[in-house]
């Protein structure tokens, strides 16, 4: 879960090949993962009309978001982002008629970006919580939880933040993970290393740096099920809470809610969920400001 943000290690080089080897396999994968092809969603020109004028006036409608999350948001070995929320929030803008421009940023900042007037949509993999709600308003759209990944020949059997203690982890920085194993760090003895990319964290552990990856739980499982026999999963997901679009507080979170009922409604939603192996996030009620904590 993306609180804040990460991005750049030492051994970028080393990084960027692993980043592209699992790009590759992730699309190959996707591809293959039952209906790839998603359909253009309809316009609703009810839903249309809400939009704020001064975001109507845009064109295009800048969407920033942090490439580097499979298989929410990453680059493909085409170069084109793919990825649930790239389908999601351009089926979005098809339903609200809006000519959307994605771009790649470092995650950090986006919510900076967005009250800068940079960017009118945040869609990267953000957790909703009440301390954001303050300064964004956010559409909610999937359930996350958060996982632990361990080399495929570790004998660590994890359950929960606990399990940490004694232990190494690598983690993304700003994210909601970085945050939970440095407050575990607090309570007991743990090694946490922040990296730039999620990339990054990957390969400190598949190169020993770190006993243990530590992400959200659809991103941990895809790290381990792309990783051609380096990771497995170790333990259950736990700390389940929700993905939101982050968005300004001009009242475009009303229409852009209206577009993700639309698009559950006619089953356009859990296409892109199950061409991403991500169904077990989706969620049936989306709602405005739905932060657990």
């Amino acid at each position: 879960m993306r609180l804040l943000s990460s991005r750049r290690a030492l051994a970028f080089g080393a990084a960027l090949l692993s980043a592209v080897s699992l790009v590759a396999t992730a699309t190959t994968a996707a591809a293959s993962s039952g209906g790839s092809t998603i359909p253009t969603a309809p316009k609703s020109s009810t839903l249309a009309a809400e939009v704020p004028a001064s975001v109507r006036a845009m064109s295009p409608v800048v969407v920033a978001m942090d490439e580097t999350y499979p298989p929410d948001e990453f680059v493909a070995a085409n170069g084109q982002a793919v990825g649930m929320d790239v389908d999601l929030i351009n089926a979005i803008g098809q339903v609200l008629g809006l000519k959307l421009k994605l771009e790649n940023v470092a995650f950090a900042t986006i919510l900076t970006g967005m009250g800068a007037g940079k960017y009118e949509i945040g869609m990267s993999s953000f957790t909703d919580t009440k301390a954001r709600e303050k300064v964004v308003d956010f559409v909610d759209y999937f359930s996350a939880g958060e996982a632990f990944y361990v080399a495929a020949n570790s004998k660590l059997n994890l359950n929960g933040l606990k399990s940490l203690c004694g232990h190494s982890v690598s983690v993304e920085l700003g994210t909601t993970e970085a945050a939970d194993a440095q407050s575990q760090a607090k309570k007991c003895s743990v090694g946490v290393s922040t990296y730039l990319t999620q990339s990054e964290a990957n390969l400190a552990v598949s190169s020993g740096r770190a006993q243990i990856g530590f992400a959200d739980s659809q991103v941990a499982a895809y790290i381990a099920a792309q990783s051609k026999g380096q990771f497995k999963l170790s333990g259950k997901p736990f700390e389940t809470a929700p993905y939101g679009i982050a968005l300004p507080k001009n009242g475009l979170a009303k229409p852009v809610l209206g577009a993700v009922k639309e698009l559950i409604s006619d089953g356009i939603y859990m296409k892109i969920m199950d061409k991403w192996g991500v169904e077990s996030g989706a969620i049936s009620t989306p709602v405005i400001n739905g932060a657990t904590s």
